[in-house]
């Protein structure tokens, strides 16, 4: 077990593209994308809305302590200007590594 960052974002679906291409320049290339998510904030819930024009998205990607000041460097920008939250928190990482010996 070893300890790794958890980022999590809720954002409009409409700036994912943007948000991954930041997540990819701080050097997380791995992620996980759930579509059309609905839920309660500051603003309200989604079916507040006459008409929904853009679905909401949840990323949840993980990484080295390291890479969390460049993560918050590039997507703070895109949700200001766009809309959305980020988390992050401390967790710990269970990897099941499979060792080969060599002959």
């Amino acid at each position: 077990m070893h300890l790794v960052k958890k980022i999590e974002i809720i954002a409009n679906a409409f700036e994912l593209s943007k948000i991954l291409e930041g997540l990819d320049k701080s050097g997380v290339n791995g992620h996980a994308v759930i579509r059309n998510v609905e839920g309660k904030g500051l603003r309200g819930t989604t079916e507040d809305l006459d008409t929904i024009m853009v679905d909401n998205v949840y990323i949840i990607a993980f990484c080295k302590p390291e890479y969390v000041k460049p993560v918050v460097e590039n997507i703070k920008p895109l949700l200001n200007k766009f809309g959305g939250t980020c988390y992050i928190s401390d967790v710990m990482e269970v990897r099941s590594v499979k060792c080969v010996a060599s002959l």
